[in-house]
């Protein structure tokens, strides 16, 4: 039975490990957009949906008057917009943005960090860029030099930057309002040959912290609707399709950061997936060997003229995104919470990382918070643990008592009315000596949960990111000297040959002993330093309680029940 319980656990945590990204997909998925559907289509790429306006309409959506004239710049210009927590440059070539430096965070190098992947977007374009469904009209809006209305090169919030175009037909007004938050106000429109068309703002290019094929992959498209959060993953994502309102918030995120349009009429909204092939180097010490990856962007607006939004562009920090709020539909979220992915186990997980950051207030420190919700989550459980652990041993004390019952029936087979009677014989022994069948798994199962919420909790809080603890320098990513999976191995060793097993063999015994923790120390190499502290911190307690456990009149007896079956066996 400790045996079955062991491997149990092992497969489970391993199946949690490898298929991760599936438990992520607690939600139903809206199904790949290949094919159009009443939610989603993929729109034509020819002309654009032009729709005829007025003059007064045009004026209400601050087009310039004259659509036929000419209004460009005579040459290109860059402008700054800077706060405390970032530092934004624009660029008048489009009126899009070449560089968005987030201040509070850094990258590899310990360098600020830039938020835009500038390999991929001199591809496939600049954030605040405009997508319309025409190619050729796109690349006019986003190739133009744009009149600014700024007066300075240097602007601090509050402050407001237009920009403006006209030439063969086509004008277009954009402005962008700033204040002291990650949240920006969007204001455009596009006409051509007098009529309002579809242009919506967009982030088409993916991340600046994205350095590796992974960090690619963990790229989504997310998007609220009704209270009901929508996850594509990447895979799923197909470029240039439309997802149709309304929704509260549409956007692409990848696993510690985010750029969400909120828009302010949820009724007329459209948004639009995209997806792009790009080159990247497997591993950044060798930049000249390179795979494929995919890197995902994503655009949002009114379908039916001038687009008013607001955009956040930031890290996916719990606190953060409870402070900015969202268009409200009946049943949705206040705020951007809901772009933090706890999980399956949701409802534990996100308690335990309000629970962690509130310890960090007090210690200053992630890894050494960590250490202390562990401390007294193994408190809290020690109860279950104790009873799993007795459990467990009893089932070992009757186990040559079991084994000589199913001898007994062996020779009738499954089928033969006669089997009943083993199972009866076996349910009266275990009542008899007051052994349930689920006493050691029930505790297990019910501890389970919180080391899968702990693996969701610690997957995606930014606040870990390049956090660091004593020889540790980020506790999101695996430990560089492998010193904790190390421990790991070692504390199941001695957790292993501590634990009595007198209904096993001893050979197998001996096998049990040293391929689990082989096996759990070879999953926890690429795991994250944070869990792995989490994970070796609760075995070594484990072995505390199996030296307490072993101490007891029922621990000694099943050691010495081990003893006599193992020198039996040397004998024979």
């Amino acid at each position: 039975m400790e045996r079955r319980l062991l491997l149990v656990f092992a497969l489970t945590f391993l199946v949690i490990v490898l298929f991760q990204p599936l438990l992520k997909k607690y939600l139903p998925q809206p199904a790949a957009p290949s094919a159009p559907t009443p939610t989603q289509e993929r729109a034509p790429a020819s002309a654009p949906p032009i729709l005829n306006t007025s003059p007064h309409e045009i004026s209400a959506g601050k087009m310039p008057l004259s659509p036929s004239g000419t209004k460009q710049a005579a040459s290109e210009l860059e402008t700054v917009v800077e706060n405390d927590l970032y530092r934004i440059t624009f660029t008048n070539r489009g009126g899009q943005v070449k560089s968005w430096i987030l201040k509070k965070y850094d990258d590899d190098q310990g360098r600020p960090l830039e938020l835009i992947s500038k390999v991929a977007a001199e591809k496939y374009g600049w954030p605040l860029s405009l997508w319309t469904y025409d190619a050729n009209l796109r690349n006019t809006l986003n190739s133009g030099l744009y009149v600014q209305g700024a007066s300075s090169s240097s602007l601090h919030p509050p402050a407001q930057i237009t920009f403006e175009y006209a030439d063969q037909g086509v004008a277009v007004h954009k402005k962008f309002d700033f204040d002291e938050s990650y949240v920006i106000r969007v204001e455009t429109s596009v006409a051509v040959n007098g009529g309002l068309t579809a242009a919506y703002p967009a982030w088409p290019a993916g991340f600046g912290d994205q350095v590796t094929p992974a960090g690619y992959a963990a790229s989504r498209i997310e998007y609220q609707n009704n209270g009901s959060v929508e996850r594509i993953a990447f895979k799923k994502v197909s470029g240039g399709a439309t997802v149709q309102g309304p929704f509260n918030w549409f956007g692409v995120t990848d696993q510690y950061f985010a750029a969400v349009f909120l828009p302010e009429d949820t009724q007329t909204v459209g948004g639009v997936t995209l997806r792009n092939p790009l080159d990247v180097p497997k591993d950044a010490k060798n930049p000249q060997e390179t795979t494929k990856v995919d890197v995902l962007g994503a655009a949002a607006g009114s379908a039916k003229g001038p687009t008013l939004e607001k955009v956040y562009v930031g890290p996916k920090e719990v606190k953060t995104l409870e402070s900015v709020p969202v268009p409200s539909i009946i049943g949705s979220s206040p705020d951007l919470r809901s772009l933090v992915n706890f999980g399956f186990f949701g409802v534990i997980a996100r308690p335990l990382f309000i629970w962690l950051r509130w310890t960090y207030q007090f210690v200053r420190n992630w890894g050494w918070a960590i250490v202390i919700q562990t401390l007294i989550i193994s408190v809290a459980l020690l109860p279950l643990r104790i009873s799993s652990m007795k459990s467990a041993l009893k089932m070992q004390k009757i186990q040559p008592q079991m084994n000589a019952i199913k001898e007994k029936y062996k020779k009738y087979t499954m089928r033969d009315p006669r089997r009943q009677e083993m199972n009866t014989e076996i349910g009266e022994l275990m009542k008899r000596e007051g052994v349930s069948p689920l006493g050691g798994c029930l505790p297990l199962l019910i501890q389970l949960p919180f080391l899968y919420a702990y693996y969701a909790m610690l997957g995606v809080a930014i606040d870990l990111r390049h956090a660091h603890w004593l020889w540790i320098r980020d506790l999101s990513s695996r430990d560089p000297i492998y010193l904790l999976p190390i421990g790991i191995i070692i504390t199941m060793l001695f957790t292993q040959r501590m634990t009595p097993q007198a209904g096993m063999d001893p050979a197998q015994q001996r096998m049990m002993n040293v391929m689990m923790p082989m096996m759990m120390g070879i999953i926890s190499l690429n795991l994250a330093a944070g869990l792995c502290l989490y994970w070796a911190e609760s075995q070594l307690i484990g072995v505390v309680q199996q030296v307490i456990m072993n101490r007891t009149s029922l621990g000694r007896e099943m050691r010495e029940m081990a003893l006599k079956r193992a020198r039996k066996k040397a004998k024979t």
